[in-house]
């Protein structure tokens, strides 16, 4: 069935084109355009002068709707139903760090589902080769240096669906880990670490591309110790994940990121099983969670533990603190599809594929359609 949606202020590739409209037709964008000549559907669907976007596509998160992804197959679809109602048309599935085994057989799990659902990107590993130091909410003593059996354990498990690892990258054997990875089309990503700035730089070198969740579980930037954002900042190889919920990150300090890197920037949820449900008492790889006001930390030390963000309210946010519509969207749709290596994602392009996000005019979302099907 054909698909015409009218009268919308379509924002797409950093361009705003009102009065627009767009025709859906077999999974993908048949035609575009703007005015009142519009071509003949099955269904029409006035815009009522709303904001029509790509679908969101989120490359880290951990759960929502009260279940976190490690939980397996339903709780994921849970999860992921929740984040649809929000606009994320693709996600990338997060695991938090668990035994080598666990984390295997969890890979493998999501490579299952992924061969039956497009919407599921495949896996982001958060761990297990992450920094003690800076752990946030990942169980310490299962933490460990990326060895290379160790990796290639957890690539076979992924069978050509972990689309992401991140690692810090000064413990042993991350460089080697870094090339490894990337050979095998896994994109690396630094975060939860110690590394200065010198440290991202040589990681950056070696094939790492992301930066996980800026300024979280990092050393922040000093005048005289610029630490590895500053480091992402200038290289235009990186993308940096960023939460804004403005808890993570002050959302001036987000706005600042922004304009020094805003074709780079991709608005990330590291949403937990809180997200969309209620305050409460939680748990996320295996450790204690409460969250109180929608903030979710640890029972155990207060540690930020994840967020209750869903990716419409990140785009609210940011255009609150001052940053351009366009580039706003651009960061929740075409920079992380572009950053995991699916360029076909998050553009409304003719015959791109069909995923959209209707949105009023305080960008709360109307409608969303996923291959050109309404959800």
């Amino acid at each position: 069935m054909s698909t015409l949606v009218h009268s919308v202020r379509l924002v797409d590739d950093d361009h705003v084109t009102d009065d627009a409209w767009i025709l859906f037709d077999r999974g993908r964008v048949a035609a575009r355009g703007s005015g009142p000549a519009r071509p003949d559907a099955d269904e029409r669907i006035d815009g009522g002068g709303g904001c029509l976007t790509p679908g969101f596509v989120d490359i880290h998160g951990h759960g929502g709707a009260g279940v976190s992804y490690d939980d397996g197959p339903d709780a994921i679809r849970s999860a992921r139903a929740l984040h649809l109602s929000h606009g994320t048309t693709r996600a990338v599935v997060s695991l938090v760090t668990a035994s080598l085994d666990d984390l295997a057989a969890r890979a493998a799990m999501v490579a299952d589902l992924a061969e039956h659902d497009d919407t599921i990107l495949g896996s982001h590993l958060e761990g297990p080769f992450l920094d003690p130091g800076h752990k946030g909410a990942h169980t310490e003593s299962l933490l460990r240096a990326p060895d290379a059996a160790s990796v290639s354990r957890l690539i076979e498990a992924g069978r050509g669906t972990i689309r992401q690892i991140t690692l810090a990258p000064e413990l042993p054997g991350a460089l080697e880990a870094i090339t490894r990875l990337t050979r095998a089309g896994v994109v690396v990503a630094i975060g939860h670490t110690d590394a200065d700035a010198d440290a991202a730089r040589q990681a950056f070198d070696a094939g790492a591309s992301v930066l996980t969740h800026a300024f979280n579980a990092m050393r922040g930037i000093h005048h005289r110790a610029p630490g590895p954002v500053v480091a992402a900042l200038r290289d235009p190889r990186v993308t940096l994940e960023l939460i804004a919920d403005g808890v993570h990150v002050d959302l001036d300090v987000v706005a600042t990121a922004f304009a020094a890197a805003g074709g780079r920037i991709a608005l990330v949820t590291d949403a937990m099983a809180a997200a969309g449900s209620t305050d409460g008492r939680y748990e996320l790889g295996g450790l204690a969670v409460t969250v109180a006001d929608g903030i979710a930390r640890l029972a155990d030390g207060g540690s930020i533990a994840g967020s209750t963000l869903t990716q419409d309210e990140a785009l609210r946010r940011v255009v609150a603190a001052g940053v351009a519509l366009p580039t706003a969207v651009s960061s929740l749709t075409t920079v992380p599809a572009r950053a995991i290596g699916r360029p076909d994602l998050g553009r409304l392009d003719t015959g791109a594929i069909a995923d959209a996000v209707l949105l009023d005019d305080a960008l709360n979302v109307l409608r969303v359609w996923v291959a050109g099907a309404g959800v």
